[in-house]
């Protein structure tokens, strides 16, 4: 069966100041429908530009990324984005955010109040219906960007480091949720993130890129049964195999000159 996503011979060249900066080259992944895979590694390491190039917000400079075998040129319906910001609009409420997309697409207002209503109720969140951004804690309002993605029914999910900035506790009910929504709407979901625990809780695959310019340094298939217990022997083993390879681009990245903040 052919791969939902397949990115071929990618490469992203960003020009500045008269240099050039390699920050992806010649990527080569493909995804399957229904995959949960994370991008791993240290700043610098290609992993948001990768992301972008999927979304069609950052097309690669050469090479081509396919979504069901058509190249992808700019966003697109098949593909939702959830930001480490939670780029929600504080003028409207909880449940006005959660049916935007679906106003724009003109949708009826009885499908809008019906998908509003399964969604707020999913993701815990119908008591906050009325509420606005402003009054809701870092968690709550990544739950309402995600359930505003899920309402346009993209069967990608694409997420630039979405828990990034909250505290230990919230970061991990947030994947949990995540998971369970994974569970139950079958989407494919792309993650980009820091995190070397993160990712071997969350996802069938990780991908531990190099730092610039990224590459592919090994694509890993995490086979732990669900619902992983972060302590168990078996759970450390695999973050220890991930740590070795992130710590060496992570070493890289260190010695490397100012530009390696500035790409991402």
């Amino acid at each position: 069966m052919d791969a939902q996503i397949q990115v071929r011979n990618a490469s992203k060249v960003f020009s500045s100041n008269g240099s050039e900066i390699t920050a992806l080259q010649d990527i080569n992944l493909d995804i399957h429908s229904g995959q949960f895979v994370c991008l791993l590694g240290p700043s610098g390491c290609g992993k948001s530009t990768l992301l972008n190039a999927i979304a069609g917000f950052s097309p690669p400079s050469s090479g081509t990324v396919k979504v069901d075998g058509k190249v992808v040129q700019s966003p697109g319906a098949d593909r939702g984005m959830v930001f480490q910001e939670y780029a929600l609009f504080p003028w409207m409420t909880v449940g006005e955010n959660v049916g935007f997309g679906l106003e724009i697409k003109k949708t009826p207002k009885a499908r809008i109040k019906e998908k509003v209503d399964m969604l707020l109720s999913k993701l815990r969140l119908q008591d906050f219906r009325d509420r606005f951004p402003k009054d809701l804690s870092g968690g709550m309002q990544q739950r309402v960007a995600i359930a505003r993605v899920l309402a346009l029914d993209s069967p990608i999910l694409l997420m630039d480091e979405p828990f990034g900035a909250l505290d230990s506790l919230t970061r991990r009910n947030l994947q949990d949720e995540l998971l369970r929504v994974w569970t139950e709407y079958g989407k494919t979901i792309i993650f980009v993130t820091h995190s070397i625990e993160e990712s071997v809780y969350l996802a069938d695959r990780t991908i531990v890129m190099t730092y610039r310019p990224g590459t592919i340094k090994k694509d890993f298939s995490i086979t732990l049964p669900r619902q992983r217990d972060p302590a168990a022997p078996e759970f450390n083993e695999l973050k220890k195999e991930l740590a070795g390879l992130v710590i060496e681009e992570q070493r890289r990245y260190n010695q490397s000159d100012t530009w390696a903040h500035a790409l991402n």
